[in-house]
């Protein structure tokens, strides 16, 4: 067969082979711990959520919805937007998907093609630049390693990476791999340059309820000069525990909706209709459960980066999310695999996130588990 030149531009997900990876051992009756991917592991969705689907599905609700979403959702995702800072939004701006990925795919398809260029933050996620190269679009990245990952001291590094021919910049906070909160100074830079160049900014906000240490993290569509420039993208995986359910939303002005709606209506048509009832319960009632996990969260940072301290690694302390980025050296990807085939330790490369020299570990699991891993690769002399 031919492939297209816009799939072998791509390879796969990192944090995805890593997990298969893991699995097949398993599968040979290996105990692995297994620290790559970013699911939760001993949080199910709360029952609230779990008991308005099964209502939803008991009433019904099998078939499809209008494209964008139930009205229902999407008033619910409004009041949340306007929770948030971001009163620009309405229900005409917001698209209901099956996954955050979906969002992102959609914005990337309808904002850039062949030619263009999306700056990339890094540390970052890794289907960022999958999804710019499916697009066509080149790429020009800034490193935050030096700065221990954090956005403001870095600002002139990000005014050297992006121009007039910048047409995206990715903006992730809190952020996957690192767990840093971006300062307000930090995104009051941002803003300054995407109003200097004319740039459209994603603000990818999936983390945006897991936060640590009395930090908050600020929408960057609220940020003055930015409410007509921004794309805010959000979910249900992490916050709410619904990894496999597949819920997600972005909201954008609303030409952008339009477009990327035409996209969105010739994929995937809508998001599951019985999982839309369940996200405006998760939205409306699960205050007291997203305080119980994100404690948990915090807890279990705080006693990962004590024990990396006691066996003298200096890691960066997170502010949000649930991984944690350890440096391991020069060859990341083979301390990985040693992690993982010796230690039976999954970890993610940080090449993966365009960050050499560093794994992901992440800490939606419980601390017993975590000692246990961290224990294993001091054994294997990783540490």
């Amino acid at each position: 067969m031919d492939f297209a030149a816009r799939v072998e531009r791509i390879e796969p997900s990192a944090t995805v082979a890593i997990s298969n990876k893991a699995s097949r051992l398993e599968a040979e009756g290996a105990d692995v711990v297994d620290l790559s991917i970013g699911d939760i592991v001993d949080f199910d969705t709360p029952e609230n959520v779990k008991d308005a689907a099964t209502e939803a599905l008991d009433a019904g609700h099998t078939g499809y919805t209008p494209s964008s979403g139930i009205p229902a959702l999407k008033s619910a995702i409004v009041d949340k937007l306007h929770a948030d800072g971001l009163t620009q939004y309405g229900t005409e701006n917001v698209m209901v998907t099956p996954g955050g990925k979906q969002g992102l795919f959609e914005v990337f398809q309808a904002l850039v093609e062949g030619g263009d260029e999306v700056a990339l933050i890094d540390p970052a996620w890794v289907s960022y630049e999958a999804l710019a190269k499916v697009a066509g679009a080149d790429l020009t990245r800034v490193d935050t390693t030096g700065y221990d990952f954090a956005l403001e001291p870095a600002l002139d590094d990000l005014a050297d990476a992006v121009s007039d021919e910048t047409d995206l910049l990715v903006v992730n906070s809190p952020g996957n791999p690192h767990g840093m909160v971006y300062s307000d100074a930090a995104l009051e830079g941002v803003r300054d340059l995407a109003v200097e160049h004319d740039i459209t900014v994603v603000s990818d906000e999936i983390y945006k309820e897991i936060t640590y240490d009395g930090i908050e993290a600020t929408s960057l569509g609220s940020v003055d000069g930015m409410a007509d420039r921004t794309v805010t993208l959000n979910g249900f995986s992490k916050a709410y525990a619904m990894t496999g359910w597949r819920l997600g939303y972005y909201a954008a002005p609303e030409e952008l909706v339009e477009q990327a709606g035409k996209i969105h209506g010739h994929s995937v048509t809508c998001a599951v209709n019985f999982v839309q009832h369940a996200g405006v319960e998760a939205l409306e009632n699960t205050d007291e459960a997203i305080e119980e996990m994100r404690a948990a969260f915090e807890s279990r940072r705080d006693t990962l980066v004590e024990f990396f301290h006691d066996h003298g690694k200096d890691v960066a302390t997170p502010e949000g999310a649930f991984y944690i980025m350890l440096p391991v050296g020069n060859d990341d990807v083979a301390w990985a695999e040693t992690a993982v085939e010796e230690a039976h330790v999954a970890t993610v490369p940080g090449s993966a996130f365009g960050t050499p020299g560093y794994v992901r570990l992440a800490y939606a699991n419980d601390e017993a588990r975590l000692r246990e891993g961290v224990e294993r690769l001091a054994e294997n002399d990783l540490l």
